[in-house]
């Protein structure tokens, strides 16, 4: 039977527990392929590297070739044995776009980077990318701007995490507004908005309608 699995993108640490699911053991079954950023690039600078690295672009003058990456999702998603029965709607977790953006490559080869994978993922294989980006918020920053709204245009989901305007409060740490688009509705019809509070807690987070808590009124 076809099987799922996740391959995630990810430049902060090791995968470990996240909301109560253990992503070590996904990767010890072999549900999760990981690529942990930190780690790659010290290897890519003072290990040598006999293979072309996913994050080969560090060390290129020309920073804006992301095909290696690209090329390690290809491979993530092919079975590993060839008698293994196909992946089954993969998802693929990239954690963050925006770190690409720092490290200096253009908004532009981001948003190539990520319709190729689209294209891999959502339309061959039938699964969801889904990718995490900063907004840069009042500061000036052409090249997010451009990432932000490029992502908006191909994103059928969007989750926008905000702090709320009333400043920190305790019990409320802040608000997830969801616009969910529908190509497939009338014009009238394909945009929905809608908008939770949210409280972090260890190993989950609770979601609550806008004004319900007392806390925030």
């Amino acid at each position: 039977m076809p099987r799922q699995m996740a391959v995630s993108l990810c430049t902060t640490f090791s995968p470990s527990i996240s909301k109560g699911v253990s992503l070590t053991t996904a990767r010890e079954c072999g549900q999760l392929v990981f690529l942990e950023g930190l780690k790659s690039a010290v290897d890519i600078f003072f290990r040598p590297q006999e293979d072309p690295h996913p994050l080969q672009f560090l060390r290129e003058a020309n920073s804006g070739n992301l095909q290696p990456l690209y090329e390690f999702v290809q491979e993530a998603l092919k079975p590993m044995d060839s008698g293994e029965a196909a992946w089954r709607c993969p998802v693929l977790l990239v954690d963050d776009l925006s770190v690409l953006l720092s490290l200096g490559v253009g908004a532009v080869a981001v948003l190539d980077f990520v319709h190729y994978c689209r294209a891999t993922v959502c339309r061959e294989q039938k699964g969801n990318v889904v990718a995490l980006v900063h907004d840069s918020g009042d500061a000036e920053d052409e090249e997010n701007d451009i990432l932000l709204n490029g992502l908006g245009h191909q994103s059928h989901l969007i989750l926008r995490a905000e702090g709320l305007a009333t400043g920190f409060c305790k019990d409320v740490h802040g608000q997830l507004r969801i616009l969910w688009r529908r190509p497939s509705q009338p014009t009238a019809q394909r945009d929905r908005s809608l908008t939770y509070q949210y409280k972090i807690q260890d190993k989950n987070v609770s979601f609550f309608a806008k004004g319900m808590s007392p806390a925030v009124l």
